[in-house]
């Protein structure tokens, strides 16, 4: 039996294990991290990764290698909803509607305004590979698949925690003691062993889904995230296709198939195989099928996401229908959150008060989350499919005449038409929910409020109000120094502690923000931002991803070869205060604080902000 003692250990490898180690390596904090399994997910399973999720992925330096391997949106920005993919009769073969979705068509302005790169579509089959190889490389011989938890037991009065871990091939235990646990392992283990309560609705109803692979290229029209089937003859044969790649478009290889299997045993591959046949409307297709996986659709919370010295991260906290892609992308935020705030408290930076923050802020946004992905579920399965004149009481028999009256080229035809594309449009609430994506704001937790009132938000979320209100992400605008543009959300590198915005009439920030860093031992940088670019120049380069925290941490305030220009007067507009104002931005890209004008001791005023933000008390 060996011994190891790490600040903290990360139970689970999915998704939101690996981001956490991913971050935690980025701020400097040793970890373990253990996943029974070995190797990463063999199920395509979540494939949407929102705008947010990219934004935190691009400050990591994953965003490059995800977006390789991804579709980008206009690959993938379409719903559809149609009878069957082919066949022989009038109905087959039909396109019901069709409206842009998550980034693509029309969309793509809203969403560029929004942050500096766009929503991606990547299976967790070809995330997670990513995530791993750089949590290893980060992390070297502290990520190790193939190890399980056999126990886990919490300090008493806020000490180390212990737990025993196994190596699934060897058998070898290993006694590791953590000042800390980041549970990301679903609800599976940690959570029984502490005690987490869910609530909410734990079986909502099962789903069944088909994993295989076939060429539908010779049908296959390609550019949409999901392609729903609402089968003209039967109600048992409507479903939902997702491009599974790795090839995206009329090319794609793999597929993901939602549909119910009444009926039919799901061990039995040729019964399996048959009904996709008949819900695709090709009889004769060649196919290989891959897994077909039953699962329970939960709506549910924990009670709390901190226990003692342990925190829940993704499914451990939250589990909601798929809808809205916020299972994943919510997980990656989770982790991202907490690791900064894990690195202030272990480097001395802040107490362990700082922690509570967590709960504090991302729980009522997985209570939102959850509450709008039931929302958004709800009304597909029940208002989207009675616009072609389906319903719960709608015979069998008359089925197939709803939808010959649906694509009749008479006035009836047309009205009813006209009709249901009015009710697709509410739909927007789910695919074209970029505020629900990227708008998500914390009310009370590690930032000082301003006393200004909440942003309205658009009741289908479909409507991003970008602004430097604390507890709210940083705006996003492109700014530019020595030929090279970068968005205001590189200024926040990984590791790279808090940055302080100001502009043409802020000089004195610079004293005050040296001041606040040495008194609380916290790094701190100051940026400048004039409101207008350099006359005469040529257009700027954008910086790469990569490359864009390094290079514009280096700021210095002031107004002169240090600063930033406003390229389009974005900031000017979004900022939010005067030119001689400033706004305190977090480790995770969300405004701490902010002071509207020129302050009579702002060295006093932003020692004071800092000291609360992380539980510090002010000297």
């Amino acid at each position: 039996m060996s011994t190891l003692e790490v600040p903290v250990l990360i139970v689970g490898g999915g998704g939101s294990g690996l981001a956490a180690s991913v971050f935690l390596s980025g701020h400097g904090v040793e970890h373990l991290l253990v996943e029974r399994r070995a190797d990463t997910s063999r199920l395509p399973k979540a494939h949407y990764i929102n705008q947010r999720t990219m934004g935190i992925f691009r400050q990591h330096g994953l965003a490059g290698d995800v977006a390789e391997l991804a579709a980008c949106p206009e690959q993938f920005g379409t719903v559809r909803w149609q009878t069957t993919l082919t066949g022989q009769g009038p109905l087959d073969g039909r396109v019901i509607h069709e409206m842009d979705g998550f980034g693509g068509g029309a969309l793509r302005g809203a969403y560029e305004a929004a942050g500096p790169v766009l929503p991606a579509k990547l299976p967790q089959l070809r995330l997670e590979p990513v995530l791993r190889r750089h949590a290893e490389e980060r992390n070297p011989g502290r990520v190790r698949f193939a190890t399980e938890l056999l126990s886990l037991t919490e300090g008493a009065g806020g000490g180390p925690v212990t737990a025993k871990v196994r190596d699934v091939d060897s058998g070898e235990i290993t006694d590791v003691t953590a000042r800390y646990v980041i549970a990301a392992d679903a609800g599976r283990t940690v959570g029984p062993a502490i005690g987490v309560r869910m609530e909410g609705l734990p079986a909502l109803f099962d789903a069944t889904t088909v994993y295989f692979s076939a060429d539908l290229s010779p049908w296959w029209r390609g550019g949409s995230v999901i392609t729903w089937f609402l089968n003209p003859y039967r109600a048992d044969l409507s479903s939902a296709l997702i491009e599974m790649g790795p090839t995206w478009g009329e090319n794609c290889e793999q597929w993901g198939l939602h549909l119910p299997l009444h009926g039919i045993d799901r061990a039995d591959e040729a019964a399996v195989a048959a009904r996709v046949r008949e819900v695709l409307g090709l009889p004769g297709l060649e196919l290989v099928l891959h897994e077909v996986t039953s699962w329970s659709v939960e709506a549910v919370l924990a009670e709390h996401y901190r226990y003692g010295q342990t925190f829940l991260v993704g499914d451990a906290a939250h589990r909601q229908p798929p809808a809205v892609g916020l299972g994943l992308n919510s997980a990656v935020q989770d982790a991202h959150n907490l690791a900064w705030k894990l690195a202030a408290v272990l480097s001395g930076q802040a107490g362990d008060a700082l922690l509570d923050s967590y709960e504090s802020e991302r729980r009522p946004v997985g209570q939102f989350n959850l509450g709008w992905a039931m929302s958004a579920a709800s009304h597909h399965q029940v208002v989207v499919d009675a616009a072609v004149g389906l319903g719960a009481h709608l015979p069998p028999e008359r089925r197939t005449p709803a939808f010959l009256s649906y694509f009749s080229p008479t006035p009836v035809g047309a009205a009813q038409r006209a009709r249901a594309a009015e009710i697709f449009a509410t739909h927007r609430g789910e695919c074209q929910a970029l505020d629900v994506e990227t708008g998500y704001a914390y009310e009370r937790g590690a930032l000082v409020p301003d006393g200004t009132p909440p942003v309205p938000r658009a009741p289908l979320g479909d409507v991003h109000r970008p602004t430097s209100r604390p507890g709210h992400l940083l705006p996003h605008a492109w700014i530019e120094r020595d030929g090279r543009r970068v968005s205001t959300h590189d200024l926040v590198g990984h590791g790279r502690g808090f940055v302080l915005i100001t502009g043409t009439g802020g000089q004195a920030w610079t004293a005050a923000a040296e001041a606040a860093a040495h008194k609380l031992s916290v790094p701190l940088s100051v940026v400048t931002i004039t409101d207008t670019a350099p006359a005469a120049e040529a257009p700027a380069a954008e910086a790469p991803a990569a490359e864009a925290p390094a290079g514009a941490a280096a700021g210095a305030a002031g107004a002169g070869a240090g600063a930033y220009c406003d390229i389009d007067g974005v900031w000017q507009r979004l900022r939010g205060t005067a030119s001689g104002g400033a706004v305190l931005v977090r480790p995770d890209q969300h405004v701490a604080w902010r002071c509207g004008g020129e302050e009579a001791d702002p060295a006093g005023a932003l020692t004071e902000a800092l000291a609360l933000v992380l539980g510090q008390r002010a000297p």
